[in-house]
Formats: C-alpha cells, structure tokens, sequence
C-alpha cells in the first residue's frame, strides 16, 4: 500500500473514508442518545450532546407500551426470511440462463427487468391489492411476502447474474464431455463456487425485504398478528404526543437481527463484493 500511494494520498484516503462513515454511522449515533434521554429531556435548548440523566429506561418501557413489539419483529424477520428464500430460488436458475445461455431478446429483458426497478411500490399499489384481494392473501403474511419476491427478483438477477459471468466456462465443459446435464453442472459445479455471490444476493434481498415492509403492510394488512416492525413503530405515536426514546429504542432492537447478519457473514459479503475486482 505505502508502495502505491504516497504518505499524503493516504491520509487522504484515510480522511475520505472517515467522512463517509460519520455520515453514515451518525444517524444510527443519534437515535441511540435519544433513545437514552428522558422524553422530556429531547428538545430543550441548547442542544446537549452530552447529559448525566442518560438512562435505558426507554428500553424497558417499550415492551410495556407496545406488548406485541417482540410479535412485529419476529414478523419482519420472518417475512424477510421467506422473500429471500422464494427470491433466490426463482433466481438462480433465471441468473444462470441469462450468464451462460443465448436466446432471443435476452437483453431487452434484462433491460426489462431493470425497468421494473425504477418504478417505486406507490405506483402499483392499487393494481397490487386488486390481485392480492382476488388470490385471497390480504391480511395474511402473503400479503406482504409475494410484492417482496415480485420487487426483489430483478435485482437478485442483475447481481447474480454478473458474479456467475466471472465463473470460467471450461469447468462446466469439462463436466458435459463427462456426460454431466445442465441442471447437474448448476448443482454440483457452479453454485458451491458461487456461494460467496449467493450471500451477497442474498443479504441485498434479505435488507431490501426489510425496508419494503412498512408500504405493503399498511396497504394489504390490517391484522396486528400479522404486521412486521415497520409498521408496529407506529404504534408509538399517540394523539397528543410520541415516545421518541422508546421508538429509536425499538427501532435499534428491530436493526439487531440485519447487524448479527452481517456480523456473521462478513468473511463471505468481502469475497462475493470483491469478486473479479482483480484480474490476473
């Protein structure tokens, strides 16, 4: 490293890097301060960055407030869980044939497949509770896990798609001159090599499944029983006032279960991002 930059472009570097990380761990700073201070204590003036009544009071408290706050979150992580597994089970084999196969149209519908990305879940809502109303699925978990795959598909597409091009086709040649199928070849040769880029797909699916929550659930799903987080945090909001200590507070619990994911997959996220970004 100190071979390729000099001393200077370091701390450049380093300073870059350390800018980009305020930003973006500093949201996550301030709602676990606030989640410390007393509700009374939130908006006095001047602004006090530090104060002795810093207390976990809110942590507490908000499983008194909302009783099924642990329901809603074990909901998101189920729901997350099941668009992630039905996601990459359609799109595997869908990733595969557009890496390795020749058929007419092929790019037009990626390209198609991208559009679809640019088009935000408001937009289809209606057309969306028109057909979940009619397959019978509002107010169930489908409700929110079929508009999950049906979003997430694309994506998980163009992102495996791109890792599986970086695999060498002769490991699959030399597996059909063996007498080997496609199907097979997928099985037993590509996929234990992809398994770096199938945990990046996956975790992007799993985060992204994470966040859609909140539109779908308040738009197909009027049941309690069956809300995620997202929408549970609503709960905190009264008439007169809100708790914001206790909703940071849950909303830090709620963002557990995606920290521990990437705590425990962190070996693999590195190989699958790095993947191909040297040639030798």
């Amino acid at each position: 490293m100190m071979d390729r930059y000099s001393r200077m472009q370091l701390v450049a570097i380093y300073a870059c890097i350390g800018v980009f990380l305020t930003f973006i761990l500093l949201p996550f700073f301030e709602m676990f301060m606030t989640s410390l201070r007393p509700l009374e204590h939130l908006f006095r003036a001047p602004y006090q960055f530090w104060s002795d009544d810093f207390s976990f009071d809110a942590y507490r408290k908000m499983w008194e407030t909302v009783p099924l706050l642990g329901r809603y979150i074990w909901n998101s992580i189920y729901i997350s869980s099941m668009v992630t597994l039905l996601t990459m089970i359609l799109v595997i084999p869908a990733a595969y044939a557009f890496a390795r196969l020749d058929f007419p149209f092929k790019n037009a519908t990626l390209s198609m497949f991208l559009g679809v990305n640019m088009f935000t879940g408001a937009v289809l809502l209606i057309p969306l509770y028109r057909v979940l109303r009619t397959l019978g699925l509002l107010n169930t978990y489908w409700a929110m896990i079929v508009p999950g795959v049906a979003f997430l598909i694309p994506t998980g597409i163009w992102l495996l798609r791109s890792y599986l091009e970086k695999i060498p086709r002769e490991l699959e040649e030399a597996a059909f001159v063996d007498g080997a199928s496609r199907l097979y070849t997928l099985r037993r040769v590509v996929l234990p090599l992809a398994v770096p880029g199938l945990i990046v797909v996956g975790v992007a699916v799993f985060i992204g499944a994470y966040a859609q929550q909140f539109l779908f659930a308040i738009t197909f799903n009027q049941t309690r029983e069956f809300q995620p987080l997202p929408a549970g945090l609503y709960e905190f909001i009264g008439y007169q006032s809100v708790t914001w200590n206790e909703m940071m507070a849950a909303a830090l619990v709620g963002v557990l279960p995606v920290m521990v994911i990437f705590l425990f997959l962190q070996k693999y996220l590195v190989a699958g991002l790095t993947a191909g970004a040297v040639k030798e």
